[in-house]
């Protein structure tokens, strides 16, 4: 090829083979010439690349499960869950500081605040080991499912709202914890697993556990005071319709 050294030359003066690139002779020291030839960089490379163009960053499309607004994400973490079972157990240990009635939902015109403080707030250790460990479960398959937004709205619609309802009903004195978002959280997360278990589809969870847990919660109002009946199952009323809208994202054949 024009333009391109001998793979050698050979010294005029001991006749060694020595590299075309050299400018003098590494044997006998004589000068070859009087600078080495340029090396052309780009003989092997290949053709020249088009410039790339700028990608825009796109979302996927929605999968199984997803609502609009709402994405989950099977290898995350449950932010929202873990953050509104660990407020509920700070309120665990600040209950033996106050009176219990200054700090519960009394009634429907009572302290504003009062309506989110009762909510993480136990009065036995038991109900809370019961409401939590139900709402840890279902709060973070939903969240993977589903994603945070869809958690803390459930725990405010059926947690907090359904003690509102409790107390505007006026059957309870005392109105603590969050039954209603366990039980809530349990049906919008089980549903669709339900209905995939009578179709003869394989489904995500253990629906005796499920029923065991819903059952637990649902007692508690029988042997704790400050455990709300009204609020556990206006939680499960409620969660029931979120899951019956969930299923609507769904495909429950497979």
């Amino acid at each position: 090829m024009a333009g391109t050294p001998d793979l050698f030359v050979v010294c005029k003066k001991c006749g060694s083979e020595v590299s075309p690139y050299i400018t003098e002779c590494p044997y006998c020291g004589t000068r070859l010439r009087k600078r080495a030839p340029k090396i052309d960089r780009r003989a092997g490379d290949a053709a020249p690349r088009p410039p790339r163009r700028a990608v825009r960053p796109t979302l996927s499309p929605l999968r199984t499960n997803e609502i609009p607004g709402i994405r989950g994400d099977p290898t995350g973490r449950p932010n929202a869950t873990y953050a509104l079972l660990i407020l509920s157990l700070f309120g665990f240990l600040v209950l033996p500081f106050v009176t219990d009635a200054d700090v519960a939902l009394v009634s429907l015109g009572g302290d504003a605040w009062k309506y989110v403080s009762s909510a993480f707030l136990y009065p036995n250790a038991w109900y809370q080991l019961a409401v939590l460990l139900t709402m840890g479960i279902a709060g973070w398959r939903l969240e993977l499912r589903h994603g945070p937004v869809l958690v803390i709205a459930l725990f405010i619609a059926c947690g907090i709202g359904g003690n509102a309802i409790a107390a505007a009903a006026g059957q309870d004195t005392l109105i603590f914890g969050a039954p209603g978002a366990a039980l809530g959280m349990l049906a919008a997360w089980a549903l669709p697993d339900i209905l995939r278990a009578r179709n003869g589809v394989e489904h995500d969870g253990d629906l005796l556990g499920t029923a065991v847990l819903a059952a637990t919660v649902a007692l508690m109002p029988a042997v704790v005071e400050g455990a709300s009946a009204i609020a556990t199952f206006a939680g499960l009323l409620l969660g029931a319709l979120a899951g019956l809208m969930l299923l609507r994202t769904t495909d429950v054949r497979r």
